[in-house]
This record gives structure tokens, sequence and C-alpha cells, in this order.
């Protein structure tokens, strides 16, 4: 078994592992520190005392017949009682990956109230939905949510499983991978079945964006994966699906060591992520004072202004028009890019997008891959002639 190992030997009781527990899991009692069974396996406490008294121990791996898992599953994160979009993405996705595997899609919904919310997770593609409605659920708390989850992998064994890469999607499900000794790859940008070995290829942008990894766990299940947010185009729902609700309890003893004192709701700002049509501009248009220009072009057309990173780096716009792996990923109906030549990064944020309408002086960028509308031309010329014609 794993668990927190005390060289009673060793240990002095100075009681600075009970200061650094986060969890307090840890107490001194006879002048020698003991453990409860709120410990997470963190090891704070190892990094922190002085004489080497605390470890870890962990069980060996076992080498688990891969034979025993089957389907695919998605994490419905909920925010305020309703489903993020993100989980819909995630479903249309299941929903392919499930067909070429033939395997069934379930999705995992935690909450208050949330009967309604799982519905439409069935009209979204959900073969079944694993509901757990709880008032300790109301809140996104990581503790209570990783021993249902881990309850209910142990359980039904998920061959798969995906989460939306949100803040509390990417810190929730390294903690499960962890807990369950499985691999976990985030920030994926592409997702497909490996048409020899059945295995999940998860494609993300690695080395600082420089290049593409595809990353496969062959010996570990379930095989892990967050995706994020307007990477996946959402197909339409059919309110005529049938599936199954299956009702999950949570420990009633369990509760979590965070007590919410009060919630204070930010102001929603709009983003350039909500945008439905984007006018965006790399080095390509020249000069800083070309950007009014573009500007110009977005108003006229009811669009927002993104840009690539070098112009952020610059100092010629702010980050919250910044486009890419280190930006916003966005999923307009329309964009419209000047001068971005495409860089492997860039093109990960822009994936989404319905429609790219693409101007460039190179006719080789590499945005021309994934443009359905190439433009080989002077950028600022093309954006003056586009206004004159607008503006009339």
């Amino acid at each position: 078994m794993s668990g927190l190992k005390i060289d009673y030997e060793k240990c002095v009781g100075c009681g600075l592992c009970v200061k650094s527990c986060t969890s307090n899991a840890l107490e001194i009692k006879d002048k020698k520190a003991l453990v409860n069974e709120k410990c997470v396996l963190c090891g704070i406490c190892v990094d922190t005392c002085p004489f080497n008294a605390i470890s870890i121990e962990k069980e060996q791996a076992i080498d688990n017949d891969l034979s025993e898992y089957s389907n695919i599953w998605v994490f419905a994160e909920q925010h305020m009682g309703k489903v993020l979009p993100v989980a819909y993405e995630l479903l249309s996705k299941g929903k392919e990956l499930s067909r070429k595997k033939d395997c069934k899609l379930a999705a995992i919904l935690f909450g208050k109230d949330m009967k309604s919310e799982a519905e439409k997770l069935i009209a979204q593609g959900a073969d079944k939905v694993f509901l757990c409605e709880d008032g300790r659920l109301k809140h996104n708390l990581d503790e209570i949510y990783v021993e249902l989850f881990d309850m209910l992998i142990k359980k039904h064994k998920p061959e798969i499983f995906l989460f939306g890469a949100t803040g509390f999607g990417r810190s929730v499900a390294p903690r499960i991978a962890a807990r369950i000794r499985t691999g976990l790859t985030a920030d994926c940008t592409v997702l497909e079945i490996d048409k020899d070995t059945g295995l999940l290829k998860q494609t993300r942008p690695a080395f600082g964006g420089n290049l593409m990894a595809t990353i496969i766990c062959p010996n570990h299940r379930p095989q892990m994966a967050t995706v994020r947010p307007g990477i996946m185009p959402i197909q339409e729902p059919d309110p005529s699906r049938s599936g199954e609700i299956i009702n999950v309890s949570l420990n009633e003893n369990k509760n979590s060591n965070i007590d919410i004192v009060e919630e204070i709701l930010a102001e929603k700002a709009e983003t350039i992520a909500d945008a439905k049509i984007i006018v965006s501009a790399g080095r390509g248009i020249g000069s800083q004072k070309n950007l009014a220009l573009v500007n110009r072009l977005a108003e006229s057309i009811g669009g927002n202004v993104g840009v690539s990173r070098p112009l952020v780096d610059m100092g010629w716009s702010e980050y919250k028009h910044q486009i890419g792996q280190t930006g916003f990923t966005v999923a307009p109906d329309l964009l419209i890019t000047f001068g971005i030549s495409g860089a492997i990064q860039h093109l990960a944020g822009i994936s989404g997008a319905k429609k790219i309408i693409a101007v460039n002086s190179d006719p080789d960028a590499p945005i021309f891959s994934i443009a359905h509308y190439k433009i080989v031309g002077d950028c600022v010329e093309i954006i003056k002639k586009l206004i004159t014609i607008l503006e009339k």
C-alpha cells in the first residue's frame, strides 16, 4: 500500500512537518509525528523534515489486465449549475472516437440539482451519465472530486478519460492520474485513435510550441488527456437520443478541509475567446501604425482584433488580444488574418475557426495550409481596399 512512512528512530518531534501540512494530516503526540486519514501524499512534509524522518512508500505498480478497460469518459465540468461548453466539445470528439473504438461514451457530472444538465449531455452524445448530486459538490473542490473519480474509475474501468483544460480541469486531472498511477497529456490540440493499436494518440505543442508531439500511453489505463476549450467543434445536439443516467452516492463522511466563506463574482469581461468575428494581425503588417487600419477594418465588420505573439512581445498590442498556444484559443465563425505566417503555436490557437481567410505576401506561408481562402499580396494595401469598399 502507498502511504506516508515516519521513521521514529529519526523523528525528534520538532513539529515542522505539522506546520507545513496543508491538509491537517499530521500531529505531534508523545514527541513523535503521527499521520491521519487526511493525508493526500502531497510530499510537502517530506521536503520540510530536516531529519529525513518522513518518506512516501509507494506500492509497486501492478500490471493490470488492460483488456478489462473499455469505453470513453468525459468530465462534464459545471460552474454554478451549468455545464461548461468545453464538455460539449469533448463529447462531440468523444462520440467520434467511440465510433472508431466501437465502444460507449459516458459523461461524468457532479453538482447539485443537475438532472436537466445530465439530459443535455445525453442529447449531445453521451450513452451514459454518471451523476452525483450532493450539496458538498456545489463547489469544485479537488479533494472531494478526486475521491469520487478514484472510486468510479476503479469500479467501471474506462479506457479513455478526457478533461477540459480549464483552471479546475488542470488542477484535478493530474491529481487523479497520480492517484491511479496512469499517464496524463495536457493541453492537447488533436485526439485520434491509432488504427493499428487502438491507442489514443494525443497531440500537443512541445518545446515552446516549436513542434507538435504525439503521445501515447500503452501500458496504463485510463489514457487521460486535457483539451483546451475552443479547440474541438461542437456537434448539433439530438434531443431525441436516449441514454442512461446512473446515480452515484458520495460517502456521507467525506468532507473537504476547505470551507467556502464567501463567493464574489467578478464582472464578466468580454474576451477575444468569445468573439464570432476576428481580424488578426502579425508582423507582416509592417509597422505598429498599421494596427490602426486593422482596428478600423474590424470595426467596419463588427469584429474583434487579434494579434500574434510577436506583436505583444514588441509592445504593439496588449496580451488580451494575443491568439495562440500562449494566448487565447479562439473558435470564431470568421477569422481574417493579415501578415501572420502561421507558427505551430499560433495555428494551435485557431484550429477551431469555422472559416479562415488568410492574407500574406509569402505564397508558402504555413497558415495557408489551414485557410479556407488564401490571398497572396500586400497586407496593408488589401486592408485599405477592404476598408474603402466596406465604408461605402
